[in-house]
């Protein structure tokens, strides 16, 4: 059934932008070509969210459809995904140790990856990326020191630990936030803050020691970016 296309407590706004890409690189070639399937009956999705699954196929993005599922108050996954490969300009990304995700945020993570990564890692470290690395998506877990339930809980967040270069290299949040050479620490610097125009919620380094070593990528609404 293959289609083609961290939880923290912030307080609410903090200024948003218009999604958009940075002016890192021309405009784009062709999306890659990736086999198409479609779902069966039983996990066709909602109305409501029949546009954005197809603006995820449209993407290039390969996915799943999941089943809507509770796993206790506050915890569910509803109208989620599971990401086997995005679109990069070349050639498809991979993602590693990525779970369930609703739809609207997976597409928010398609476009990062391929208009603010991507990009970014071609033109600041001359190398395409190969496969971005996570800590995953879905947890049934409260925010860290409260009661309320994380963004995690509803499978509406991701957190992205390490980036891998189609050259080799592999960039690592917490080694290379501070530690890395100058190019490598603008490259995490400019897809932080590419980031903050796609996603709602964003946390990295700068926010606190719990997240020096992810960006913390969640929901799509009110902009708060750290």
């Amino acid at each position: 059934m293959t289609l083609a296309g961290c939880g923290s407590l912030v307080p609410a706004g903090g200024g948003g932008a218009a999604p958009g890409s940075a002016s890192i690189a021309p405009r784009a070639p062709a999306r890659p070509a990736m086999p198409v399937a479609s779902a069966p009956q039983s996990f066709m999705p909602r109305p409501e969210e029949r546009g954005c699954i197809a603006d995820l196929g449209a993407s290039g993005a390969r996915f799943d459809l999941l089943p809507d599922t509770y796993a206790a108050p506050g915890c569910n996954k509803l109208g989620t995904v599971q990401l086997m490969a995005l679109a990069g300009d070349r050639a498809p990304l991979s993602i590693a140790n990525l779970g369930p995700v609703q739809c609207n945020v997976a597409k928010a993570f398609g476009d990062w990856a391929r208009f603010g990564v991507d990009r970014a890692a071609r033109a600041i470290l001359k190398s395409p990326v190969a496969r971005i690395e996570t800590m995953g998506s879905y947890s049934c877990r409260n925010v860290a020191g409260s009661d309320q339930r994380s963004a995690h809980a509803r499978a509406e967040a991701i957190d992205v630990s390490a980036f891998v270069l189609a050259d080799g290299r592999r960039i690592v949040l917490k080694r290379d936030w501070q530690g890395g050479d100058a190019a490598t620490r603008e490259f995490l610097r400019v897809v932080h803050k590419s980031a903050c125009k796609r996603f709602g919620t964003v946390l990295g380094p700068e926010y606190n020691a719990a997240h020096e070593d992810h960006f913390h990528l969640e929901g799509t609404g009110a902009k708060y970016c750290r």
